[in-house]
C-alpha cells in the first residue's frame, strides 16, 4: 500500500485508535478494584471519623471491621429491612421525597468496654456541589457522639471550612430530641438560637449557602430516622 495515499492515512489512523482505546481499557480493567478498594477505604475512613476514629492508612479495612459491629438497614417505621448499610446509596435514598420507600442505613459501633454508638449517613448540596457526612448517636438515640462532613467543591476558606473538626465538634452533645419531640439539629448564623428550642451550632463565616445546605442535609437526612432513634430510647 501506497503510504502516501489517503486511504494508507486513514487505515493507521483508524489501527492506531483501536489499538490505543484497547490499551486504555485494559487498563481500566486492571485498575478498577483498586479503585473500589480506595473508594471503600474512604468511606470506611469517613464513618470511623463520625465516632472520632482516625485508623492508620494501612488498617482502615481492620479497624472498620473491628469497631463496626453489626450493619442495619431500616425503614421510616424503624423497621430492619436489610443488614448490608454499605452498599445502600444514600444519595439516590437522600432525594426521594416519600420518605417511607426510603432504605436508611445504620452503623452500629462498638467502642471499649461495650458502649455503643450508631451511625446514620448524611447527603445533601452546598454551593457549588454535593456535601455529605456522618452522625453518631449515643445509645439513648438523642444525643449525638460525634459527626463529619465532608464537600466536593466548596469554597476554600470559607464553605470547606465543614470539614473541620473546629465545625463538626460543635455537634458533640447536642440532642434531637426535646420532650418527646424530635427537633434536628439546626445551623445558625450570628448564634441566634432557633424558636423552636432545637439546638444548634453556629454555620460558617462567609459559607451561608454552605452553612444552610448542612441544616437542610441534617432536616432531610435524619427525619426519616424518628422511630428507629426511639426505639434505641428503649432499649
Amino acid at each position: 500500500m501506497n503510504k502516501q495515499s489517503n486511504v494508507y492515512t486513514v487505515v493507521y489512523i483508524i489501527v492506531l485508535v483501536i489499538v490505543v482505546g484497547a490499551a486504555l481499557a485494559f487498563t481500566a480493567m486492571g485498575l478498577k478494584p483498586r479503585q473500589i478498594e480506595n473508594v471503600n477505604a474512604d468511606k470506611m475512613k469517613q464513618i470511623l471519623a463520625s465516632v472520632l476514629i482516625t485508623p492508620a492508612k494501612d488498617s482502615i479495612a481492620t479497624d472498620f471491621n473491628h469497631y463496626i459491629t453489626e450493619q442495619l438497614v431500616v425503614n421510616d417505621k424503624g423497621q430492619k429491612i436489610g443488614d448490608d448499610a454499605f452498599s445502600v446509596n444514600v444519595s439516590v435514598q437522600s432525594k426521594i421525597v416519600d420518605m417511607s420507600k426510603r432504605e436508611l442505613p445504620v452503623y452500629v459501633c462498638t467502642l471499649s468496654e461495650g458502649d455503643v454508638k450508631y451511625i446514620v449517613p448524611l447527603y445533601g448540596t452546598g454551593l457549588w456541589g454535593p456535601i455529605w457526612g456522618y452522625v453518631s448517636f449515643n445509645s439513648d438515640g438523642s444525643t449525638i457522639y460525634g459527626a463529619y462532613f465532608a464537600h466536593e467543591g466548596e469554597t476554600p476558606g470559607l464553605g470547606a471550612e465543614i470539614e473541620k473538626p473546629a465545625f463538626s465538634s460543635q455537634f458533640e452533645g447536642k440532642r434531637v430530641f426535646k420532650d418527646g419531640k424530635f427537633l434536628p439539629i439546626e445551623v445558625v448564623k450570628g448564634g441566634v438560637a432557633p424558636v423552636d428550642g432545637a439546638d444548634y451550632v453556629d454555620g460558617i463565616s462567609g459559607g451561608t449557602i454552605t452553612s444552610k445546605g448542612v441544616g437542610a442535609m441534617l432536616s432531610n437526612c435524619l427525619e426519616p430516622y424518628q422511630a428507629f432513634l426511639q426505639t434505641l430510647s428503649t432499649k
